[in-house]
């Protein structure tokens, strides 16, 4: 029994050589070809054959590139937000590997809602303290980390992606910002896509900062209302944030499509076959699922 299931796990490794993204920064092309890190959380994160099937879009993005022209290296992790990606030296750990003629896109929000430090009395979450205080503004808390047991100043959810934009720019790269990814939320008919909150502020940072932005919450949600509520829960697991295979590659297609679209970025001659089949966003449909961002 353990022989054959060594079998099959190094059978989907095999299998899988040739679709997911470098993770943790192995290098498997010419240090001559940039690179597209991707900093964010468990929807973009890579994920080893599992019984869910689960996956992140930027660990199955390699494909749309070519390979000897653009290196996407998925440092993607789960559970992070802005201020665990950076407090925990994940960030660090992707600025040691940057260069100047690299790309870096950067999303977080799905965690960045949790409790600061403990959780409020009565909650039935496990202890995280990862959240961020909500904005974009230069607000910050001083707490006692019940995790870590240090001290810790805890920023805005704009502090930190700010300072991962003067960090990548110090580089001499280029930061990219997107939105969050959709979950498979339905109301009335209609795909959710809340735009008061992570997806205004991430707008917002990179009007103010003047970074390439990718709307993809939008091109997801849109992509979701044309397909219909029974579709997309097949591209999800057994939970409304995360997606299987099927769900990660279609978003890794509107991530290059959105990139596409971008007339300043140089990816559309960095394209492999497949990924030049993807086509270019053309913006929200006259009656899109998501409310217009404010210039």
């Amino acid at each position: 029994m353990k022989s054959r299931q060594a079998f099959v796990t190094a059978l989907w490794s095999v299998l899988l050589a040739g679709t997911l993204t470098i993770a943790g920064g192995a290098t498997q092309v010419g240090r001559s070809a940039p690179k597209l890190f991707v900093a964010g959380d468990s929807t973009a994160s890579v994920y080893q054959p599992n019984a869910k099937n689960q996956q992140g879009w930027a660990a199955v993005l390699q494909p749309f590139f070519d390979p000897a022209r653009l290196e996407v290296v998925d440092l993607a992790r789960g559970g992070r937000s802005s201020r665990t990606f950076i407090t925990e030296g994940h960030w660090d750990g992707l600025l040691a590997q940057l260069r100047a003629g690299d790309f870096v896109i950067i999303q977080f929000g799905h965690n960045d809602a949790g409790a600061l430090n403990e959780e409020p009395p009565g909650s039935t979450r496990p202890l995280r303290a990862r959240g961020t205080i909500p904005g974009i503004g230069n607000e910050s808390q001083e707490i006692d980390n019940v995790l870590t047991g240090h001290h810790e100043t805890v920023y805005s959810y704009g502090w930190y992606v700010r300072k991962m934009i003067a960090d990548v720019r110090a580089k001499g790269a280029t930061p990219i910002l997107l939105t969050l990814t959709r979950t498979n939320t339905w109301e009335n008919g209609r795909i959710t896509c809340p735009s008061d909150t992570y997806r205004l502020w991430t707008s917002r940072t990179a009007r103010d900062q003047k970074v390439a932005f990718l709307d993809l919450s939008r091109i997801i949600a849109d992509r979701y209302q044309r397909e219909g509520a029974n579709a997309v829960k097949a591209q999800f697991i057994d939970d409304t944030v995360h997606t299987n295979l099927s769900g990660a590659e279609a978003n890794a297609r509107d991530v290059v499509s959105g990139l596409r679209a971008n007339r300043v970025l140089p990816f559309k001659g960095m394209l492999s076959k497949r990924g030049r089949s993807v086509p270019a966003d053309r913006g929200p449909p006259g009656a899109g699922a998501c409310p217009a961002l404010p210039d």
